[in-house]
């Protein structure tokens, strides 16, 4: 049984439905752009040697690999969107203690090494809208857990967004 604190502690992780519906959104228009990148025949714009087939390959598998753990390493604070939920912690060991974002950067890997096994033009551009839906989800998602979890920022200043290095500006 809930207790007034335990409700109140709850209502403080809540999202409004203003934010569970721009999740649902970013969530959605991500699974749309991923689904045009799988479903596309490809057009062979460009011919793909067979040793980059066979290196896109492996890099496919290696991105879902990266997904799989990044979600492992969620374990119950694992959601479909982009917020927080009860059981979210904030995770800085693992595949975190590299990026902020593994699954993404595991899907970017896995759909970049997709679109140039393809040869397709139109592909390209749908990784580059990808891309930058990425971006701005994760952005979106590091408002939010910045809010929830006080060491968020200092993680976020030392650890970059989606691959492990980090360019100077």
């Amino acid at each position: 049984m809930n207790t007034p604190a335990d409700d109140a502690a709850a209502g403080e992780h809540r999202p409004a439905r203003s934010e569970v519906r721009t999740a649902r959104l970013l969530v959605s228009a991500q699974f749309l752009l991923i689904g045009i990148l799988l479903v596309l025949p490809g057009r062979h714009d460009w011919p793909v040697p067979a040793a980059l087939t066979v290196v896109s390959g492996v890099a496919t598998v290696v991105g879902i690999g990266v997904m799989v753990l990044g979600a492992t390493g969620l374990g119950r604070g694992l959601t479909a969107t982009p917020l927080p939920n009860t059981h979210a912690q904030l995770r800085t060991g693992g595949l975190y203690r590299l990026v902020r974002h593994p699954i993404y950067s595991g899907l970017l890997l896995t759909m970049t090494s997709i679109t140039v096994s393809a040869g397709s033009g139109f592909r390209l551009l749908t990784l580059a809208a990808l891309a930058l839906l990425l971006t701005v989800k994760a952005r979106w998602e590091e408002t939010r857990l910045a809010r929830r979890f006080a060491g968020y920022p200092d993680y976020a200043a030392r650890t970059p967004r989606f691959f492990p290095v980090r360019l100077r500006r």
